[in-house]
């Protein structure tokens, strides 16, 4: 920590000197942003060596205000090396905001979802501000990377197209065909607990189904299921099942043998073991199916709506734009898919930390 502290003053020293030398009327917002920070910093340094909450507030408003600042003055016709300096500047005081952050252990249980909601947030948000002042301050041309403001421009302009592809890819195809997997592998993973003989034949089947490529499984699909949605449900059924399968297979298989041994000294069948001792055992490895499963449904969706659709569909959508150069609109689609699959699979951890409170992976993380 010493040391990323050290290089930040030399850095903001640097900035402040370079800033000087070209002329501080240009640029005053960076220039009070750097004798701020090499201010505050300092000042902890000295007086406030064992306080983490001071040093991560001053931290907090710093960063804030150098993202402000580096974005406010974007405008500008030119920015000198006085601006990127102190951009380097704000970037390495949100970098040190993090670790900060990141080293903080509480036993408070608010307290810890707070931080762990709050780190990757700091982090996403520098990520954009980053990514804003690389792409406007470099003029990087629109059709290779445009900028976040861009993006979120044509979101909010493009909100009823994009609710209707989502309604088509992610409501329907996703949603259907990764139940129908899911639903699928679980139960013939029971079929195959109760026969080694398809446990013998059919996991090794699996195993082969599971690395078809979906490039060539989708255009099949539509062959058979018609160019809407069930096509694609149906293509999400496929890259679903056998992850399923696999893991509750693996799971079934998981409980020891001097639990089985207990299940049978209390006389107990196959359905009851399964029910009380078996499943509850495998919930983890189901979990873990469920949650690899719900990227692979939207990844298999919206790359098999490029092999013919009706004239909706985030994969219609994003190949369509790709060809007319509105790569703003493809970026737009890709945040709506991001953000789907983001919370389907948050929802999907809180239903596992719900159900498996009592396992030793789960209860670390409480």
């Amino acid at each position: 920590m010493n040391g990323l502290k050290g290089i930040l003053v030399v850095v903001g020293l640097v900035a402040g000197v370079l800033s000087l030398a070209t002329g501080i009327w240009q640029v005053p917002l960076q220039l009070g942003f750097v004798l701020t920070a090499l201010l505050v910093l300092l000042l902890y340094w000295r007086l406030w060596p064992a306080n983490p909450l001071v040093f991560s507030l001053c931290l907090a408003v710093l960063s804030t205000a150098g993202a402000w600042s580096s974005l406010h003055t974007l405008s500008l016709e030119s920015l000198g090396v006085q601006y990127w300096s102190s951009v380097v500047l704000a970037w390495s005081v949100a970098w040190l905001f993090v670790e900060q952050l990141s080293d903080q252990h509480t036993l408070n249980r608010w307290l810890g979802t707070a931080l762990r909601i709050v780190i990757p947030l700091v982090f996403g948000v520098w990520l954009l501000v980053l990514w804003e002042i690389f792409t406007r301050g470099m003029n990087v041309p629109q059709v290779l990377l445009p900028s976040p403001s861009l993006i979120a421009d044509r979101f909010a302009s493009s909100i009823p197209i994009l609710w209707a592809d989502f309604k088509q890819t992610f409501l329907k195809a996703v949603l259907i065909g990764y139940a129908m997997g899911c639903g699928a592998g679980f139960f013939v993973a029971i079929l195959i607990d109760r026969s080694p003989f398809l446990q013998r034949g059919l996991l090794p089947v699996g195993n082969l189904v599971s690395a078809l490529p979906i490039v060539g499984v989708a255009p099949i699909m539509v062959m058979w299921f018609g160019f809407d949605w069930p096509s694609k449900a149906a293509v999400v059924v496929v890259m679903t099942f056998f992850p399923m399968l696999v893991n509750t297979v693996s799971g079934l298989a998981a409980a020891g043998t001097m639990q089985k041994d207990l299940m049978k000294s209390y006389a107990a069948n196959y359905w009851q073991t399964l029910f009380k001792l078996r499943l509850p055992e495998a919930l983890p490895f189901i979990f873990n199916a469920l949650k690899i499963n719900s990227t692979l449904a939207l990844i298999g969706a919206i790359v098999a709506e490029f092999f013919g659709t009706p004239i909706v569909g985030m994969g219609f959508r994003i190949s369509t734009e790709v060809g007319r150069m509105n790569v703003d609109m493809v970026w737009a689609e890709i945040a709506v898919a991001a953000l789907a699959g983001s919370l389907f699979y948050g929802l999907i951890a809180l239903v596992e930390r719900a159900m498996t409170f009592w396992h030793p992976s789960v209860r670390g993380r409480t």
